[in-house]
């Protein structure tokens, strides 16, 4: 059972951590700021259809807002960073070995383009832009549950933005 209360307390702490009022939260959410006191008195929930909002807004998950707590991944076992980057690599020696016109090649790119509305091939002659690819491919990792260790991540990055922002995911969601 949904403790009311106990939302309405983690909502308000999730709000001012990030420094938000309960007006701009309801700004951002379409809802007004009487019903962001609502919740977070403990007086109703949030719709639903709001929380997938509400936890991106917030840059947390539904779990932790309606339980206080981050949410628990099955661990499936440890993963090392090198692994991540030969796979990127791999994409990039594909495009080389198959021809960048080649179908395969193509349909292996743009799928990745349209799916993070990004340019994959840019990472190959950037080392910036590799890294915004690489972070996120650990992220996702993390997210299903793997392990990586932390000084496995701050080593294998040039730059400290993308090695922070691992870090820091990694730790708020204790799967490091």
């Amino acid at each position: 059972m949904i403790d009311n209360e106990a939302v309405g307390r983690q909502i308000a702490l999730l709000r001012t951590d990030k420094g938000l009022t309960q007006s701009e939260l309801g700004e951002r959410l379409g809802v007004s700021f009487q019903a962001v006191s609502k919740w977070e008195r403990g007086e109703t929930l949030p719709d639903t259809a709001l929380l997938p909002d509400l936890a991106n807004v917030l840059e947390t998950t539904v779990d932790n807002v309606l339980c206080g707590t981050q949410r628990q991944v099955a661990f499936k076992g440890k993963y090392k960073v090198s692994n991540i980057v030969e796979g990127l690599n791999a994409l990039k020696t594909a495009g080389e070995k198959l021809g960048h016109h080649n179908i395969i090649y193509r349909h292996a790119v743009n799928g990745i383009n349209t799916g993070m509305n990004t340019d994959i091939e840019a990472a190959f002659s950037d080392d910036y832009v590799f890294e915004a690819f690489l972070a996120e491919a650990i992220i996702q990792n993390l997210k299903a549950g793997y392990y990586i260790d932390i000084s496995d991540i701050k080593r294998n990055f040039k730059h400290e933005h993308f090695s922070k922002t691992v870090t820091d995911y990694a730790k708020k969601f204790n799967i490091c």
